[in-house]
C-alpha cells in the first residue's frame, strides 16, 4: 500500500538526516559546536537549539494542536547560550525521539487529515514533507560548518572522492 510505503520512507529519510548530524557531532568538540563564524551566522549549537524548539513545537500533539505552540520562543533559539556538548546532544536526542515516535504512531488513514502550522491548514503529508525539507536544510548547515571547521581532519559522511563506487554508469 503506497500510504504505508510513504510513512516508512519518511521515517527512513528523517533517520538519515539525524545520522548526518550524529556523525558530524561525533567529530566536533564543545568549542567547535559553539563556534560562530560571524555575528550574522548561526553556530551549530544555535541550529541544534532551533531544531529542538521547532521539533518540540511541531510534533507535540501533532494531530490536534497548531504546530506553532504559544510556549515556543523562536527568537531565543538563535541566541548564543554556550551550552555544553552534553546538553546540546540531550536536546538533539529529545527532539528527534519525539519526531520519530510521532511518525511511528501515525496511521495511513491520518495522512490526508488536516492539521495547522501557524494557522496554515496542511495535510499530514504536506506537514511531514515541510518538516523534512526544513530539517534537511539545517542539517546541511551543520555538516557544512563541521566540514569547514575540521578542514583536512573531516571524515566524510558519504562516498569519499576517488572511491571506485563513486562512478556513474551511463
Amino acid at each position: 500500500m503506497i500510504e504505508q510505503d510513504y510513512l516508512d520512507s519518511c521515517i527512513k529519510r528523517f533517520k538519515e538526516c539525524k545520522a548526518l548530524g550524529d556523525k558530524t557531532f561525533a567529530q566536533l568538540d564543545e568549542e567547535q559546536l559553539n563556534w560562530q563564524p560571524n555575528e550574522a551566522s548561526n553556530n551549530i549549537a544555535m541550529i541544534i537549539q532551533h531544531l529542538h524548539g521547532n521539533m518540540l513545537s511541531r510534533w507535540t500533539n501533532f494531530l490536534t494542536e497548531d504546530g506553532e505552540k504559544l510556549w515556543r520562543n523562536r527568537d531565543e533559539e538563535f541566541e548564543r547560550h554556550d551550552l555544553s556538548r552534553e546538553r546540546l546532544l540531550l536536546m538533539w536526542e529529545e527532539a528527534w525521539q519525539l519526531v520519530l515516535d510521532t511518525l511511528a504512531s501515525l496511521t495511513t488513514d491520518q495522512l490526508t487529515q488536516k492539521i495547522a502550522i501557524r494557522t496554515e491548514s496542511l495535510t499530514v503529508v504536506d506537514a511531514i514533507n515541510r518538516q523534512l525539507g526544513h530539517y534537511s536544510y539545517h542539517i546541511g548547515q551543520i555538516v557544512f560548518l563541521g566540514k569547514w571547521l575540521l578542514n583536512n581532519n573531516w571524515q566524510t559522511l558519504s562516498i569519499p572522492k576517488g572511491d571506485p563506487k563513486n562512478l556513474i554508469l551511463n
